[in-house]
């Protein structure tokens, strides 16, 4: 199995309350808690542990690197103070039925589970040393916070526009190559995470109890007025790439603009290279005219990695149903998102689970099971305080403006309660898709198995 063969129940206080192999696994007293301690999977014991020596307390195939662990802290780099363990936050659980939690515990075992879109690194502790961090250029990847997810395969979208070494705004080339740089050097030291540049690396991960790190970006600002430059990313390990942040590059219009230009003559050409090389597209952050341009211009689909319905709730940053249909139509697919104050919904105006999967259930019934997948577009931090931080670069408050017409009113929130960071959305979309009724044929589909067509396809 590929996450062991023991599980472990918790009560609500964290404490292990007891293990057991898989095969003899009988339903827990209590399920239901609405606080959840750590719930990862375990390995099983080898054969020469004693009797009663309990489980190993690791998950995945992780063996407890730490990155940079190759260079000395203070000396080589400042040591910021990072959160512990995986949220700064009250943590929550989907409260499920003996018979759910079985059934749950069974699907996260067989089937691929593929985050469309994370950030999984590790932030500091206070709000205020977030820009000093960054524009260390040394972000550290969350593996034991990831080792505890049930994701056997992450989009990784490193700093992005939050990408400030070099200069004061972000998105160059120089702070982008830095950055991914820096990452897929500490990746090299290590034996737990799979940098995936092919399909069957995320069968492989699924396989051998790891994760696959997918490297993508959100837009393409930093390739200027250079084709060549998608091929040189490309060669770094990029393999998915955002045609625009929300504000407008050579290559077309972001969603933040108030005159929608759609794709420019060299985002065509942008276009045609990322089919000829193999690159997946992105349009998360594009205007609606730019990518419904660039529907129709890729030879193949293309994701929104991470949005959600903008006919739910109407701000710029969610997509509506014409471009929502026509990225199905092509065959694509449509990740829903929960960074903070975005598919919030009419029933639940506080963001959370709840909220975020209001917007799967409207793209799924707008479009097909087979179109919506989850790219959640967490981290392991303060991603509110990160917003209050980037406020600017993220064009947050130009992308919570009304498609049209007035900007619905939300409850502003600390936290996305149960979808906060990489490690609880793993666990918690899988468990209301559960509660929710849904087929295991669809629970996969959603999870990963309609991320994978686009890929083989895109990627061929």
């Amino acid at each position: 199995m590929r996450r062991g063969g023991i599980t472990r129940d918790a009560d609500i206080t964290g404490k292990v309350i007891g293990a057991q192999r898989r095969d003899d696994l009988r339903a827990p007293q209590v399920v239901a808690s609405a606080l959840a301690p750590s719930i990862g999977r375990v390995h099983p014991p080898s054969p020469d542990t004693p009797a009663g020596a309990g489980p190993l307390p690791l998950t995945h195939n992780y063996s407890g690197y730490k990155s940079y662990e190759y260079v000395k802290t203070n000396r080589d780099f400042t040591e910021y103070d990072l959160i512990e363990g995986e949220s700064l936050f009250e943590p929550y659980l989907v409260p499920l039925t003996p018979a759910e939690e079985a059934r749950v515990t069974d699907l996260v075992d067989r089937i691929l589970m593929i985050s469309l879109h994370e950030h999984p690194h590790l932030m500091p502790a206070r709000a205020d040393q977030i820009r000093a961090y960054d524009s260390e250029g040394r972000v550290h990847t969350a593996y034991e916070a990831l080792a505890d997810s049930w994701w056997d395969c992450v989009f990784d979208n490193f700093l992005d526009g939050a990408a400030c070494i070099t200069s004061k705004n972000g998105w160059k080339w120089d702070d982008i190559i830095y950055d991914m740089g820096m990452r897929y050097c500490d990746l090299a030291h290590q034996d737990f995470i799979i940098r995936c540049e092919r399909v069957d690396d995320i069968y492989r991960a699924h396989r051998e109890g790891r994760i696959a790190l997918i490297g993508a970006q959100e837009g393409a600002a930093m390739i200027e007025n250079e084709l060549d430059r998608i091929e040189i990313m490309y060669g770094f390990g990029l393999r998915v790439l955002g045609i625009t942040y929300s504000e407008s590059n050579a290559l077309g219009t972001g969603l933040k603009e108030t005159r929608d230009g759609g794709l420019t003559s060299f985002g065509r050409k942008a276009v045609r290279r990322m089919n000829e090389v193999g690159l997946a597209i992105d349009c998360a952050h594009a205007s609606d005219q730019t990518t419904l341009d660039t529907v129709e211009h890729s030879r193949h689909p293309i994701f929104l990695t991470h949005t959600g319905a903008r006919g739910l709730w109407n701000i710029k940053r969610l997509a509506p149903d014409n471009v929502i249909r026509a990225v199905a139509d092509k065959g694509g697919v449509i990740g829903i998102e929960a960074a903070p104050h975005t598919t919030v919904s009419p029933r639940h105006r506080r963001h959370g689970i709840e909220s975020f999967m209001d917007h799967f259930e409207y793209v799924k019934d707008l479009v097909g099971i087979d179109h919506v997948a989850f790219g959640p577009d967490t981290l392991y931090g303060d991603h509110v305080g990160l917003h209050n931080v980037y406020a600017a670069a993220l064009s947050i408050d130009e992308t919570q403006d009304a498609g049209t017409g007035d900007a619905p009113e939300h409850i502003p929130v600390d936290y996305v309660r149960g979808v906060e960071n990489p490690t609880e959305g793993s666990k918690n979309i899988p468990r209301w898709l559960v509660r929710a009724g849904y087929s295991d044929e669809d629970i996969a589909k959603v999870m990963g198995e309609n991320i994978m067509r686009v890929l083989k396809e895109v990627w061929q």
